[in-house]
């Protein structure tokens, strides 16, 4: 979180409309999936309108492969669903593991006019 692009995600926590779920072992955390709402003139990576958040996740590296990742999405997909919130978007790195794993929850590009990444969405 210490780049300004990562920051934003995380700035203010919790704004209105931010949701999250922490993933923990043992009493500590290892992983955190978060969405927030951004605007048109202050979007984030994966930005396709302003009333579609944006997810970000994070799995300590040890954590990565063993379903925690996966766990988080659903939860936080379940408690979107129970506010209202109708469909998620993100950005990944055609490269990252995690871009199956997304496709394989249901997220669908959208976008693939980045060299390296894709804009993925989720209906809820």
């Amino acid at each position: 979180m210490a780049t300004p692009e990562s920051a934003h995600y995380v700035t203010g926590w919790p704004k209105p409309g931010d949701h999250g779920v922490i993933a923990e072992a043992d009493g500590q955390p290892i992983g955190a999936a978060w969405l927030r709402f951004f605007r048109d003139d202050d979007p984030g990576f994966g930005f396709v309108t302003a009333d579609v958040p944006e997810l970000a996740i994070a799995v300590i590296s040890r954590w990565r492969g063993c379903g925690v990742g996966r766990a988080m999405l659903r939860a936080l997909a379940e408690q979107a669903r129970s506010s209202g919130i109708r469909q998620i978007s993100l950005s990944v790195g055609r490269e990252n593991y995690a871009h199956m794993l997304y496709l394989s929850e249901g997220y669908r590009i959208v976008d693939s006019s980045d060299a390296r990444s894709d804009t993925m969405l989720l209906d809820l």
